[in-house]
C-alpha cells in the first residue's frame, strides 16, 4: 500500500506530470489512426492484394502510428526519470511537429503542444539524470517495432518491383528480418531504382536500430560494472596519505565536507542500502566498514586516517578493530562515541584517538554557566573524552 500511494504521488513532481503530458500528446496523435483503422477492418476481405488495402488506409498511417505509440510507450520511461527515454521523447516530439505540420490532417494546436513540450523536457532536464535499463529496453523495443513495421508494410505496398514479387504477410515479414539484420540471402531481389532504395532505407536503419539498442542495454550494465571496478579494484592503488571515513552521519557528512574544503583526499565507506548525502563525484565504496576486506579497497595501508564516525557506537568499535588488521604503521584511527556511557568500551579496543560529543557539549555548556574558564588545553581534553583528568587537573 506504501508503494501504491508513493507511486501515485510521484505522478505529481515535474518528471510525473510531463510523462502524463507526453503520453497525452501521442494519444492525441495516434487517436486519427485507430479512428480509420477501425474503420478499414472490415472491408479487408473485398482487397485483392495488400497494396490496395495500404493505398485505402494510406502509408503515411504508418509512421503515424509508430509515433503516437512510441510516445506513449517513452511516458513510462520518463516516469523512471531515465535519460534515454527524455532523450528518445525530444526526437519523437519533433517528429511529430513536423510531421502534424505537413500532414493534410495535422493540426496547429497539436504541433504546438508538441513544442511546448520540448521546451519543458529542456527546462526540466535534470529531473531526468538516471540510466535505466528498463528505459533501455522500451527504446530497443519502439526502435525494433518501429522499423519492422516499415519494413513490412514497405515491401508489400513495393511487393511487384522484387523478383520474385512479395505478395503475403509471411514474405514481406522474411524480408524484413533479412534486411534489418543485413543478412541478405539474396532469394528475394528488388529490381527497381525504387525498390532499392527502399531496401537500402532498411538495412542502414537496420544496423543503427540494432547498434543503439544494444549500447541503451548493454550501456547501464557495463557503466556500473565500470564504476565499481574503478572505485573499488583500480583507483585503492592510487590512493595515498588520504583519510577514510567510514559511516553516513551528519558528523561524517560535515567532516567529509570539511576536509574536501581543505583540500584533503578523501575516501568514503558506506554500507550497503544505507542512505548517505555525499556528493555524486565522492570517491565512494559500498561495503561493510568493519571488513578489512572493504578497508584494503579503500587503502588503509596508505590512510592517513581512519575515522569510524557511524551512529552506533558498536560498529564503530568494529571499524577499529578490523581498522587495526590492516593500518599502515603511520596511520591513525579515530572513533566517535555517541553515548558517553560507551566512552571506557570504545576505549578498550584502542584507538588511537576518541572523542565524545555528547561529553564535549555538555560540559562546556556547564562550565560556561558556572562561569569556569576554557582554554585549548581543556578544549583538546573534552574533545577527547578525557573528562578524568581535566577533573583532576581542576582539583
Amino acid at each position: 500500500m506504501k508503494k501504491l500511494l508513493h507511486r501515485c504521488l510521484a505522478l505529481f513532481s515535474a518528471h510525473g506530470v510531463l510523462a502524463l503530458l507526453v503520453a497525452a500528446c501521442g494519444y492525441l496523435f495516434l487517436h486519427p489512426v485507430l479512428i480509420r483503422t477501425a474503420d478499414v477492418l472490415p472491408r479487408m476481405q473485398s482487397f485483392s492484394t495488400w497494396k490496395e488495402a495500404l493505398s485505402v488506409l494510406g502509408l503515411l498511417e504508418i509512421p503515424q502510428f509508430v509515433l503516437g505509440l512510441g510516445l506513449i510507450l517513452m511516458a513510462f520511461g520518463l516516469l523512471l526519470r531515465a535519460r534515454t527515454a527524455w532523450a528518445f521523447s525530444l526526437l519523437l516530439l519533433m517528429a511529430v511537429s513536423i510531421f502534424n505540420l505537413l500532414s493534410p490532417q495535422g493540426t496547429p494546436g497539436l504541433s504546438l503542444g508538441a513544442l511546448v513540450l520540448i521546451l519543458l523536457l529542456t527546462g526540466y532536464w535534470r529531473q531526468f539524470d538516471r540510466a535505466s535499463l528498463a528505459a533501455g529496453g522500451l527504446f530497443a523495443l519502439v526502435s525494433f517495432v518501429s522499423l519492422l513495421l516499415y519494413a513490412v508494410m514497405g515491401a508489400l505496398y513495393l511487393g511487384e518491383q522484387f523478383s520474385p514479387a512479395i505478395v503475403d504477410m509471411p514474405t514481406a515479414f522474411y524480408f524484413a528480418i533479412v534486411g534489418m539484420s543485413t543478412v541478405g540471402f539474396g532469394d528475394i531481389i528488388p529490381v527497381t531504382s525504387t525498390s532499392r532504395l527502399f531496401t537500402v532505407s532498411v538495412i542502414v536503419m537496420g544496423i543503427t536500430v540494432f547498434a543503439t539498442s544494444i549500447s541503451a542495454i548493454i550501456g547501464p550494465i557495463i557503466g556500473g560494472k565500470l564504476k565499481r571496478i574503478v572505485t573499488g579494484q583500480i583507483s585503492h592503488v592510487m590512493r595515498k596519505n588520504h583519510f577514510i571515513i567510514a559511516g553516513a552521519s551528519p558528523l561524517a557528512l560535515s567532516v567529509y565536507h570539511g576536509l574536501k574544503a581543505r583540500g584533503e583526499a578523501v575516501t568514503v565507506i558506506v554500507p550497503p542500502h544505507l542512505p548517505h548525502e555525499y556528493p555524486p563525484d565522492t570517491d565512494l565504496i559500498t561495503g561493510d566498514p568493519s571488513n578489512a576486506v572493504e578497508l584494503v579497497k579503500a587503502g588503509a595501508e596508505k590512510a592517513k586516517y581512519i575515522l569510524a564516525l557511524r551512529d552506533d557506537d558498536a560498529e564503530n568499535a568494529f571499524i577499529v578493530l578490523a581498522a587495526k588488521e590492516v593500518e599502515g604503521k603511520d596511520t591513525k584511527t579515530i572513533s566517535v562515541v555517541n553515548a558517553s556511557k560507551n566512552l571506557q568500551k570504545i576505549k578498550r579496543v584502542q584507538p588511537d584517538m576518541v572523542f565524545s560529543l555528547q561529553t564535549l557539549g555538555s560540559e562546556l555548556l556547564v562550565r560556561t554557566l558556572n562561569g569556569e574558564p576554557i582554554d585549548n588545553k581543556l578544549i583538546t581534553a573534552l574533545f577527547f573524552g578525557d573528562t578524568a583528568q581535566h577533573k583532576e587537573d581542576a582539583s
